[in-house]
């Protein structure tokens, strides 16, 4: 990663020196060292231990000082001169997919164009298409790119990174040759939200496989492409990377860009205290500099006396040390989920029967699923009166002696009004087999107010989970001002679980919130709060979201069994 990262700022220097008019010769020789240390296979830290910078083809004196520099110190400072002595908006343009320093050059000479928003507005009046070398095509393309650029500034909510890369990877398993085909970064963390998509691969055949990869359907735009590496754009904005790398470096490979920077860090230094230096290409010996190559990232962390670390809890927040002291906990997975909890059908704002969802649950492999539709104070969502919710009782009951080996739960979410009474008396609440709780309304309430509102909800006999516990949605919607930390106090005091809700606009309760519950003794539910069948499928983001609060099966009330979850529910 150092090495990518020090190529694209001498990328970046060529690119700003020939922006400001510089000598060409220098701009060339930026690019020509850029290139040379991205392609390189040995690590820049390696490099510079030996004091071999200078032999880097395209790599002279000067240059060499400023990768010493940064590795050094973590900058260049003539790069950050550069960009300061750069009008903001210049650098801005090269950002911009298709424009390199000559045309933005002749952008800002020709039609006094300096920021995006000056592009824009110039491609919109039919300017740009009068310049020399340019045309309509060429108009529509900036337009095109200049979106697509604003969109990628935010980043991707996992619950669209992680389709597009799993269409991807099943594409790419068809092609020959290809190995060890496996997503990185942030991605394989199961962050809530992530940059790029990020994927790695071995192959006898890089360039093949490369050619396949910008040839796939639903690429939209070819960023890079090399001998063994490509970037392209998908789906309107998401950049997706593949790397192919050599076999017998693989297992340090995927750790490095798997990540996180932090753990990286922390990895190097525990290899360091046992006299190794770690990069992405090898251990080395410091002794006497023999390379350690693995093919498996596993063999690499026992190498260092340590246990295989999962992605999922790769953020230096204590991992490396447990891994040393053997004390990893096994963290849930989705195999170990038994059922659902919070699921809504047609009867209130859902889109399918109960028949259907049943159904959906069994292929799954379930045993149990609790129909949770909403109550009759959310009148929006279409929520039961309570004549109805009875009725549904009812059918249930009789679709239960029709199921084989499934057992279907009467539940309810139940609206935590704005005092923090519940939406349904006690005697009706008492009826069922699962109660969440839930607040969708009042989100402008002050802090003590709506911690006071869920507590006292909490303290109901009947109430078994709090759903979504903050309130956020991704990308969408900031989280109430609630006290969380408060209210799992309460939760760990009156036995009440927290609901991580699997969809993937919520992941709600997030992973340190989980992981603070678990510090507390509170138990948790991962729920999909489902409203059709394909939204059962969100599962895994809950799982992950799991997993990166350090969860294990123990700590998730949906891993019982069906008695042992009834004995829980019906512990009062």
């Amino acid at each position: 990663m150092k090495n990518e990262e020090v190529a694209r700022l001498l990328r970046e220097m060529g690119d700003l020196l020939e922006l400001r008019g510089e000598n060409g010769f220098k701009v060339v020789a930026y690019r020509r060292a850029a290139r040379s240390v991205e392609s390189m296979k040995t690590d820049l830290d390696e490099v510079t231990r030996r004091g071999d910078l200078e032999s880097i083809p395209g790599v002279g004196k000067a240059i060499a000082a400023k990768i010493d520099e940064y590795l050094r110190t973590g900058k260049i400072e003539s790069h950050e001169r550069l960009f300061r002595e750069t009008p903001p908006g210049m650098a801005e343009l090269l950002q911009i997919s298709g424009l390199g320093p000559k045309t933005v050059s002749m952008l800002h000479q020709k039609l006094g164009v300096s920021t995006v928003a000056e592009l824009e507005a110039a491609a919109r009046e039919h300017r740009v298409r009068r310049l020399p070398r340019m045309g309509p095509t060429s108009e529509k393309n900036i337009l095109r790119s200049i979106e697509r650029w604003k969109k990628r500034s935010d980043r991707i909510p996992l619950g669209v990174a992680l389709p597009i890369a799993q269409k991807i990877l099943g594409s790419l398993k068809k092609v020959a040759g290809i190995e060890n085909l496996t997503l990185a970064g942030s991605l394989r963390r199961g962050r809530e939200t992530v940059g790029d998509v990020d994927i790695l691969a071995t192959s006898s055949s890089p360039e093949a496989v490369i050619r396949a990869f910008v040839e796939l359907s639903g690429v939209e735009e070819v960023l890079m492409k090399g001998p063994t590496k490509a970037s392209v754009i998908v789906d309107e904005t998401v950049q997706v990377d593949l790397r192919i790398v050599d076999h017998r470096s693989f297992g340090t490979v995927i750790q490095y860009f798997t990540g996180s920077k932090e753990h990286n860090v922390k990895l190097r230094h525990v290899a360091l205290s046992k006299g190794y230096s770690l990069s992405e290409y090898s251990l080395t010996r410091v002794a006497d500099g023999e390379e350690i190559f693995f093919d498996r990232e596993e063999d690499l962390y026992r190498h260092l006396g340590m246990e295989w670390i999962p992605p999922e809890i790769r953020e230096d927040q204590g991992e490396v040390e447990a891994a040393l002291a053997r004390r990893l906990p096994r963290l849930v997975e989705v195999s170990d989920i038994k059922g659902d909890l919070h699921v809504h059908t047609d009867w209130s704002d859902g889109l399918h029967t109960m028949e259907d969802m049943v159904y959906e649950a069994q292929r799954l492999g379930y045993e149990y699923m609790a129909f949770c539709d909403h109550s009759h104070g959310l009148a929006i969502a279409n929520g039961l009166a309570i004549d109805r919710l009875v009725e549904k009782m009812d059918l249930i009951a009789g679709l239960n002696d029709e199921v084989e080996g499934f057992s279907i739960l009467v539940g309810t979410e139940v609206e935590i009004r704005a005092d923090g009474k519940l939406d349904y008396p006690d005697e009706i609440l008492g009826r069922c087999d699962v109660v969440v709780a839930s607040v969708h309304s009042g989100y402008n309430q002050r802090e003590r107010e709506m911690t006071g509102r869920i507590i006292e909800a909490m303290e109901s006999e009947h109430v078994d989970v709090i759903g979504h516990p903050s309130g956020r949605k991704i990308g969408e919607r900031e989280a109430y001002e609630v006290d969380l930390e408060r209210v799992l106090e309460a939760a760990a005091r009156t036995g009440t679980a927290m609901e991580i809700n699997a969809h993937p606009s919520r992941l709600d309760l997030n992973d340190r919130w989980s992981r603070r519950a678990k510090e507390l003794g509170v138990k948790l539910a991962i729920n999909t709060d489902a409203h059709s069948t394909c939204g059962l499928s969100a599962m895994e983001y809950g799982v992950k979201t799991a997993r990166r609060g350090w969860l294990e099966k123990g700590d998730v009330i949906n891993t019982l069994g069906l008695q042992d979850l009834l004995r829980y529910l019906h512990r009062g």
